[in-house]
Order: C-alpha cells, then structure tokens, then sequence
C-alpha cells in the first residue's frame, strides 16, 4: 500500500486516464477525491473505487471557476481532514488549424486546461503548504514538448503546464511539496479514439513499440510519483510514449 492514508484529488478523473489514476491510486490505499463535470461518468468512477473498499468522495466542479475549485477543496477537507497528491489531469481539446482556430476555440482549452490547473493549484497549494508536505503531479503531453498540427491552443497549454510544474518544484520544494509532469504519448482513451482510423494506423506504426498506450500504464506511473519512492524527484516530466519521441 503505498499509498496509504494519502488524500489525492485528481481532477477530471470520471473517465480515461484520469479514472485509471483514481482507481490505482485506492488500490495503492490512497482516499480518492474524484472530479469531472458528467455526473454519471463520476458516479460510475466512484462505484469502481468503492468496489475495491476504499474510501472515495466524488465533487462535481468545473475547474475553470475558481470559487468552483474552492469549493472542490472545501469538501475534500471536509471529508477528510488534508489533500496530500494533487493530479492535474482534466483537459479538453478543440483541434483546428492556425488560420482557422476561433478565439473561442483557443479560450475554451486555455480556461480548462490552463487557468484550471492554476486554480486548483493555487488553492490547494495553499493547503499542502500549510501542511508542510504534498505532491503535484500535471497530466501534460508530448505535445506540450513537441508541438503537434492542429493543436496551437492545447499544445500552448501543455507546455505550459510543464512550465508551471518547473516553477513550482523550485518554489514549493522548500516547503515539502514536490511537483512534476507526466507526458503521455498517444493513449486509447477517448480523446485519441475520436482520430480517423486511417491516421491513428500511422500513429500506431510510429510508435516504436507499435500500438497506443494504455490509461493504466500512466496511471502506474502517476502512483510511483505520489509514494515516497519517487521522494527526490522534483521538477522532472516523465515522457510515456512508447518512444515515440527519442
């Protein structure tokens, strides 16, 4: 259990690679705060941890609201006394290329997926530093390091999340608060499911390892950044890509 008595919130975590965290994360002991903003995919997510006995709360908030997120910490305290591993991992995407991108297409993935993850970062920051312990970990992606056709708005916010992350490991490791990134590659989630099959076969063949990864195995490696095993790790983004990228 190495995980044991931990408090994660991990937003966004009612489907995809958020749930496969939660549900790693109470099999590893740790007292699940889910979030996401489809009540019965969360309903759905909490039934999973439940199943496995372990305690779990669900807060349906969107976190590009700050007072939302707020409240969000509000209720994990409520439950359950402390907030120890914070996963930013709630995310959207609304692909079009450059010229034809619309300032609403580029507000909405900044809102979500960056002034989100400043929001819960903030607050719940807040709280760890009280602490004087926690762990963040950000869901940013390989695109956020390589830039991606399509994706000016949620590659700039991918990025930024690693900034960000950097940032804060120099700001909050003195604290006792660690921070670092995970970069998932192509994952077969429903996100990368939404690609036309013609183009996700090409993926598939670039990937050195030859096929999509799953939720599960970030989510193994989101367990090993939140124990003490990965206790001198701070500031670092683990690429899990497959080595699409090398």
């Amino acid at each position: 259990m190495r995980l044991a008595n931990k408090v994660a919130v991990i937003t966004g975590s009612s489907r995809g690679i958020g749930r496969a965290i939660a549900v790693a994360m109470a099999k590893e002991g740790a007292k699940v705060v889910v979030n996401g903003g489809n009540q019965k995919a969360i309903d759905e997510t909490v039934e999973m941890i439940r199943a496995l006995g372990a305690e779990v709360i669900s807060v349906r908030a969107n976190i590009a609201d700050y007072d939302q997120v707020q409240m969000l910490a509000e209720e994990a305290i409520k439950a359950f006394g402390r907030i120890d591993i914070l996963i930013n991992n709630a995310g959207i995407t609304r692909d079009a290329m450059l010229h034809k991108m619309t300032p609403e297409q580029w507000k909405e993935v900044i809102d979500i997926n960056l002034t989100g993850v400043f929001n819960c970062t903030s607050i719940i920051g807040a709280i760890m530093r009280n602490q004087g312990s926690g762990n963040i970990i950000n869901i940013s992606s390989v695109v956020g390091l390589y830039g991606n056709v399509g994706q000016t708005n949620y590659s700039a916010t991918k990025g930024a999340m690693i900034s960000m992350m950097k940032t804060w490991a120099k700001e909050l490791g003195r604290k006792g608060i660690r921070a670092n990134a995970i970069a998932p590659g192509f994952i077969s989630t429903e996100m990368v499911e939404t690609i036309p099959e013609n183009i996700l076969d090409g993926i598939k063949k670039s990937v050195p390892i030859g096929r999509l990864g799953t939720a599960e195995e970030i989510a193994n490696v989101a367990v090993f950044l939140a124990s003490d095993e990965s206790s001198y790790i701070n500031g670092e983004t683990i690429r899990v890509d497959g080595g699409l990228y090398t």
